[in-house]
């Protein structure tokens, strides 16, 4: 089948898709955007989240017909040509980059975050972060990027 959907504010054409391959199989192997990552093909680590018309899914659990003519926004996507996003600049200043297998999934759920919430709790980004299993860190660095995105995203806002 032919697809047809935007990915990261660009209208996209893929030929040649099985309705029931992964929405993160088209986008790391047939659109070469490699950021989500595959970890365990049964959305239980995160390490492939990505927004899906505004939603953080987990694309290895969204078949690709259900994609069609919807918006797909991935970790690359974040970012603003070489300017990074303030949640992808966060976690470099922090730290929290290790190996990266799960960093992607961790820049989209806490992005998504920090973006509804403001300024979370930690009790908050715990939970936002739940579904992101992370098998390097103790996740304080990672605890650390999200409150550091959070305060640089509230100087960028100004006062309401």
């Amino acid at each position: 089948m032919r697809l047809n959907l935007t990915v990261n504010d660009e209208p996209r054409t893929v030929d040649e898709v099985w309705e029931g391959q992964s929405l993160l199989f088209v986008l790391r192997d047939q659109l070469g955007l490699p950021g989500s990552k595959n970890a365990c093909e049964q959305g239980e680590c995160g390490s492939c989240t990505v927004y899906l018309d505004g939603t953080p899914v987990c694309s290895c659990l969204v078949a690709a017909g259900q994609a069609e003519g919807r918006n797909v926004r991935t970790v690359e996507g974040l970012a603003d040509g070489d300017q990074l996003d303030a949640v992808q600049q966060a976690f470099v200043d922090a730290g929290a980059v290790q190996c990266g297998f799960c960093t992607p999934g961790l820049i989209v759920a806490a992005h998504e975050l920090v973006h509804r919430a403001g300024a979370p709790s930690d009790p908050e980004i715990r939970e936002a972060l739940a579904g992101n299993l992370c098998r390097c860190t103790g996740y304080e660095k990672i605890l650390d990027a999200v409150r550091l995105a959070s305060a640089r995203v509230g100087e960028t806002a100004g006062p309401a």
